[in-house]
């Protein structure tokens, strides 16, 4: 276990990952369902599920040249980078709606339609391509998928718990930025290591 590729990974994965539309669909599910606890247990279950395939991914992608993997990977973090910094130049300060739902779904269904819109929801999203970019690069991709399954499932566990309280005291366009900040600092170390 690599606590240095662990810690990265999450320091990564979890500031990009808060404003991410996930995040909103797991707070419109819980106000929908009422059922905190089947939503993040769906929410969790898809994260695990992209998380896996992300390691993988990068594992593959890690086997090509170094200098090819260090060029992909500060592409990855660049272009993330733009996106969240122009998303957060926007100022999309946007809160899903509260909808009233009802709670006679069992909580086996609620789970598996959490799993299901947070699995196509996230699908090529930049946390998928960080994840897979830190693991091409890290001598332990186990511990990259460690540390970003727990920053998504640390991210599901407050948009449960926390819900719309989050999204009303942190400016979402300041969370954005942060996580530009992150991608663009990785960026810059990538590009560095290259040189």
């Amino acid at each position: 276990m690599d606590l240095e590729s662990l810690l990265r990974a999450f320091v990564t994965v979890f500031p990009a990952e808060l404003p991410d539309k996930s995040m909103f669909a797991t707070l419109a599910l819980v106000t929908h369902y009422r059922r905190p606890l089947a939503v993040w247990l769906g929410v969790s279950g898809a994260f695990v599920l992209h998380v896996t395939v992300s390691v993988l991914a990068g594992g593959l992608l890690g086997l090509l040249p170094d200098r090819v993997v260090g060029m992909v990977t500060a592409a990855l973090f660049g272009i993330g980078a733009i996106i969240l910094f122009r998303t957060a130049r926007r100022g999309s300060d946007d809160q899903p709606d509260d909808v009233e739902g009802p709670s006679t779904d069992t909580a086996p269904r609620v789970t598996l339609a959490a799993f299901a819109l947070v699995v196509v929801a996230e699908w090529g999203d930049l946390t998928q391509l960080a994840t897979a970019g830190l693991a091409s690069r890290s001598d332990s991709p186990l511990s990259v998928g460690i540390g970003a399954g727990l920053a998504l499932i640390g991210v599901a566990a407050l948009a449960v718990t926390l819900g719309s309280q989050l999204v009303d005291r942190v400016p979402i366009r300041r969370i954005n930025y942060v996580a530009a900040a992150v991608f663009a600092g990785i960026f810059v170390g990538t590009v560095i290591d290259l040189l």
